[in-house]
């Protein structure tokens, strides 16, 4: 991705009479922008400030609220580590991962360098890059269902995993891929298998069978999503021996849907005038591949050119272009919602909400298919503050990643969060999960279970708990809170 300066405090259009779509700016704005945006499991939300190396907290107020919620100033980046568009995940543990970065400090770098954030201490700790690896820089990455960590290299098609119980790399096979991992966001499904649309090898798209250690086929994605403006035919360079990057190109992201089809956003192709979408049917009988279709066109010359998509309740996909405009993927129709992003992010919120740009809160209509959420089986009735208890039930991660970026940036939050709500007051307080059974998608009917500790701060007395995923949450057990 070559750095976009992103309106960082961008101004929300007012919703027009015929939108019942809302779009709501923070009360309090991170008073550093936000690069990008972290949903933790204590609630929270983490973001990288302007100066990559800063870091902020946004607390939701006693009624749950990160609309009206506050700011407060994290540990800076160990010296030297200023990142930009770089891989990233928060990991079971609770712990966030970054890892590289296209620039650093401002200038192209393709880094290897990366950090791990524990929020209970407050502190970054160096991690070290895979062995051999003199460059990471924006490459795809996601958190495999075992809690292992999957990076990409950008240059070539080789592959490493991160054990984050001893922070060691392993190198695991790739073979069968098809050009450079550079550019390509990957989806994580049910199976364990991962789904990447091709960029620079486009159209094709191919999908990584982690226990056979290679790619397959995945089908040609019928429309062409790649676009190459301003990359192709110029030279980048990078690392000691100035070697020449030149960049393959540019698409969209893509994700996971309810019905379990996967929508990818697409750039202009060169030649052509207007931007597509697609959707893949993963593998059934008789189609072992899965297939394509084309999706709409994206109006208005607008395009997914290294932009975000985000995953609402309701099953749509909000979609990002390229001109900051906001759109919804209902499976049918992309429709333009009168709002502009400035080129932020998207991220879930625990409160059905998407969390855009860092600085405001977009809201959908509808709501979710029961069948959706997160069910408890097991839950304990009464806890005590400054405790950790055991809480098990079924699609605890829900049914898809959450939000995707691409190759850099995402901001997947399929893990679960648990959250107490006291009846007397109605105020709401989260309890840090942690150590999650599985960081799959769409588990089904599989038990799953996560630690949760009790925040000191949450009030004693009776009260509701919900484990929430993506936004969508379980139904409320009684708990007595001591």
């Amino acid at each position: 991705m070559l750095r976009r300066l992103a309106l960082l405090l961008a101004i929300g259009l007012a919703a027009s009479p015929a939108s019942a779509q809302t779009f709501k700016n923070l009360s309090h704005q991170p008073p550093d922008g936000a690069v990008v945006t972290f949903q933790m499991t204590d609630g929270t939300v983490i973001a990288q400030g302007g100066n990559d190396s800063d870091w902020w907290k946004l607390t939701p107020d006693v009624n749950g609220s990160y609309q009206n919620g506050t700011w407060t100033r994290l540990a800076d980046l160990p010296s030297g580590y200023s990142p930009y568009a770089q891989a990233e995940s928060v990991l079971a543990d609770g712990r966030l991962l970054i890892e590289g970065g296209e620039y650093n400090d401002n200038v192209f770098a393709f880094t290897n360098m990366g950090a791990v954030y524990d929020p209970l201490t407050n502190t970054w700790t160096k991690v070290d890059p895979p062995q051999g690896w003199t460059n990471i820089g924006d490459t795809p990455a996601t958190v495999m269902p075992d809690g292992r960590f999957l990076l990409g290299y950008k240059f070539k098609t080789k592959m490493a995993i991160l054990d984050p119980k001893t922070m060691t790399w392993t190198a695991v096979p790739s073979k069968g891929k098809n050009g450079w991992n550079a550019e390509e966001g990957w989806v994580l499904l049910p199976d364990g298998t991962i789904l990447t649309v091709d960029v620079k090898a486009h159209p094709n798209s191919e999908r990584y069978i982690p226990e056979k250690g290679k790619w397959v086929n995945a089908g040609d994605t019928v429309v062409d999503l790649r676009g190459a403006q301003n990359c192709c035919g110029t030279c980048i360079t990078y690392g000691p021996k100035n070697k020449c990057y030149d960049p393959p190109g540019e698409t969209g992201a893509a994700v996971r849907r309810p019905d379990g089809t996967v929508f990818a956003s697409g750039a202009t192709p060169d030649g052509e005038t207007k931007a597509h979408t697609a959707i893949w049917t993963p593998p059934s009988h008789g189609d072992k591949t899965g297939h394509w279709t084309a999706g709409p066109d994206f109006p208005n010359n607008d395009e997914g050119f290294d932009t975000p998509v985000s995953i609402l309740p309701n099953g749509n996909v909000l979609v990002e272009g390229a001109s900051g405009s906001l759109y919804e993927f209902n499976g049918t129709t992309l429709t333009r919602e009168p709002f502009n992003s400035g080129g932020g992010g998207l991220m879930p919120l625990p409160t059905g909400e998407i969390l855009v740009g860092g600085f405001a809160v977009y809201a959908s209509t509808g709501t979710y298919d029961p069948s959706w959420a997160p069910t408890i089986s097991s839950a304990p009735s009464s806890v005590t503050r400054g405790q950790s208890y055991q809480i098990a039930g079924t699609q605890f991660n829900g049914l898809n990643q959450g939000a995707a970026f691409g190759d850099e940036l995402e901001t997947h939050t399929n893990y679960p969060l648990v959250r107490i709500t006291n009846t007397a007051t109605g105020h709401v307080f989260y309890a840090r999960t942690h150590d999650h059974s599985s960081m799959g998608v769409a588990t089904g009917s599989t038990p799953v279970s996560t630690t949760f500790d009790v925040a000191a701060g949450t009030e004693t007395g009776a009260g509701t708990l919900v484990v929430v995923a993506n936004g969508i949450p379980s139904a409320p057990v009684n708990v007595t809170v001591n």
